[in-house]
């Protein structure tokens, strides 16, 4: 993980049970989330830049993090494993809310920032899921959809680590689903709090592991599974 975790609260975690893997099912989905010109940039440079661009970008860690969820949408597609991509509608004057409120940033995102990344965008027959809020099971259709494709765990990638992949992930587990978070396979703008996050992720609710890692225990599922 990181050095940014202190010493003792490693130890609190582990002295109270925390942090224990669950493994995955027999069939995975994919949830890519907000993967998005929003979040990414049109190109891969430096924070500061890239707000340049768009306000809620992150900068080059989207691009690296990107190139992680590339890998794991092959192995899925390649294996016929469920992919859903929940995602940030075009935000309309009424969709203000609390959030606008809080980060009023989100309401002026121009046109193209909503239009995917073309190294992950989204194939016929995968499934969208427009949100207008951070977890990809509020007020969408996204559970009915995974008990439909018949999916009894979910990797969890995209955009923020701390925000629209936790709350998803916290919900996931709330479902009961067994959840794996890659950790290089989300990003968000601050690496203190992403790393943060993960550990918390990975402490309660969810496996965290590098893509490597987890690439290597999907390879070792059979394809297709029970739908």
């Amino acid at each position: 993980m990181t050095e940014i975790i202190d010493d003792l609260t490693r130890q609190r975690y582990d002295a109270a049970g925390f942090g224990r893997p669950v493994g995955l099912g027999k069939r995975p989905g994919l949830l890519i989330i907000d993967v998005q010109y929003r979040t990414t940039g049109t190109q891969p440079v430096p924070f500061d830049e890239a707000l340049e661009e768009f306000t809620t970008s992150c900068g080059e860690v989207a691009w690296d993090a990107v190139a992680n969820i590339e890998r794991l949408l092959a192995l899925f597609r390649a294996k016929g494993w469920p992919v859903l991509y929940p995602y940030v509608a075009p935000k309309q004057s009424f969709d203000a809310g609390a959030l606008g409120a809080k980060v009023p940033g989100i309401m002026a995102i121009p046109e193209k920032g909503y239009e995917f990344h073309p190294d992950i965008a989204p194939l016929d027959g995968e499934i969208l899921l427009p949100k207008r809020h951070p977890s990809a099971f509020f007020g969408t259709p996204l559970l009915s959809y995974l008990v439909q494709a018949g999916v009894d765990s979910l990797v969890v990638t995209g955009c923020s680590t701390s925000g629209c992949v936790r709350g998803s992930a916290v919900d996931a587990f709330s479902y009961n689903y067994k959840v794996a978070v890659p950790s290089d396979a989300v990003y968000d703008r601050s690496p203190l709090v992403h790393e943060v996050n993960l550990f918390d992720m990975g402490q309660k609710y969810a496996d965290v592991d590098t893509t490597d890692t987890l690439l290597q225990r999907l390879a070792a599922l059979p394809e297709g599974g029970a739908a």
